[in-house]
Formats: structure tokens, C-alpha cells, sequence
């Protein structure tokens, strides 16, 4: 599976692929209609017929592309896990210092969860609902992360330090920060916030020289 992509039907074979560019709406429509669903039910509390009345399709239309909804969950995991990829490589991707595509790159975090509000109760749920998909969601954003790294460290662009520890660790700089500011307080965090994330980051991985 490509590392810097989605594509429909990776996250199991619990998927049908559609076969028509109607085929491709209806699924699409199902997706974001588990994302709608789910984040505000939960998984539990959410049928499969919730979901089909919210993307407006037939109940039966469900089973053509989804064996159960635990495949529509872990498809949604998968789809929401490269489209946050996408969206901050996107918003960094004419940053060439990685000192500061740090900075900007959480920053668009920061946005996409005010655009996308149910990003943690998804990401929550995932945890109880399938380990395995939790587990493969960050995992597999830090191995991405790391090549980052390493490029940026063989640049002298930020200190050379253990990468996988880096990854994680400003991973979970971006989770609980995120999770204080757009996720709970459902706000952009504000200048001084900014300024302490900007310099903790530069100061921390800057080259000592």
C-alpha cells in the first residue's frame, strides 16, 4: 500500500470497489456519512441504517461496497488518515526548512481539525473498536514522518537525533495540543500559544550550532 496516498479498498477485504463513477459518489457518500454518523453516536450507538439515511441511499445500497460496519469504520480510518496527510503536506509543501514546516505543518492540524470537528472521536473510537487500525494509523504517519527526518538531518537542517523518538514525539506534541485547542475548546489556539509552540520546536531540534 502506498505511504503517501489513499486508495479505495486498502483497508480490507471487507470492501467492494465500485465499478461506476455513480458507483464512486454513492461510496463516497457512505463514507462521509459514517464520518458525520459515527462522530457524533459513536460506533456503537451508530446503524448501519443511520448511516444510509444520512448519505440518502437504500440501506441495501450499503452492502455493495461494505460487508459489515466495521469495514465502513476501518475504510474511514484509513480515507481520514491520508486525507490529513494530504491536507498538511499541501499547506507545507513550498516550506523548504524543516525547522519551520514543523511548525506550519501542526498549525494546519490545528485547521483541519476546526474543518473536520469529529477527527478525535473518530480516532478515539478506533482505539476500542479495532486496535489493529489505531495502532496502523500512527504507526504508519511516523515511518512517513521519520524519511522526513532523516532527509532534514543529512540537510544539517535540525539536529541529528534518534528519529523515531523525534517522530513520536512531536506526534504527540500535535495530538494533545490539538486535542486542547480545536478539539475541546473548538478554537484556534492564539498568538502567545503559537509563539511557545514555534520556539520549543526551533529551539529543540535546531542544529547546536
Amino acid at each position: 500500500m502506498p505511504d503517501d496516498q489513499y486508495i479505495k479498498g486498502n483497508s480490507g477485504d471487507g470492501v467492494c470497489l465500485p465499478k461506476t463513477k455513480r458507483g464512486e459518489v454513492t461510496f463516497d457518500r457512505l463514507l462521509k456519512a459514517a464520518e458525520e454518523v459515527i462522530g457524533e453516536r459513536g460506533y456503537h450507538d451508530t446503524s448501519i441504517s443511520a448511516i444510509t439515511d444520512r448519505a440518502g441511499v437504500a440501506q441495501g445500497t450499503f452492502y455493495l461496497y461494505f460487508r459489515s460496519k466495521r469495514d465502513i469504520f476501518r475504510e474511514l480510518i484509513y480515507y481520514v488518515h491520508y486525507e490529513v496527510r494530504s491536507y498538511i503536506r499541501e499547506y507545507i509543501k513550498d516550506i523548504d526548512d524543516r525547522k519551520e514546516a514543523e511548525v506550519e505543518g501542526i498549525k494546519a492540524f490545528y485547521k483541519y481539525c476546526l474543518e473536520h470537528p469529529h477527527l478525535y472521536d473518530l480516532i478515539r473510537e478506533a482505539e476500542f473498536v479495532d486496535f489493529e487500525i489505531f495502532k496502523w494509523h500512527y504507526s504508519n504517519f511516523a515511518r512517513a514522518y521519520v524519511e522526513k527526518l532523516k532527509e532534514a538531518m543529512d540537510k544539517k537542517q535540525i539536529r541529528n537525533l534518534e528519529p523515531e523518538m523525534l517522530a513520536y514525539s512531536l506526534i504527540g506534541l500535535t495530538v494533545f495540543t490539538g486535542m486542547r485547542w480545536p478539539s475541546w475548546d473548538k478554537s484556534y489556539p492564539g498568538e502567545a500559544q503559537l509563539e511557545a509552540l514555534k520556539e520549543f520546536i526551533i529551539k529543540g531540534i535546531a542544529p547546536d550550532n
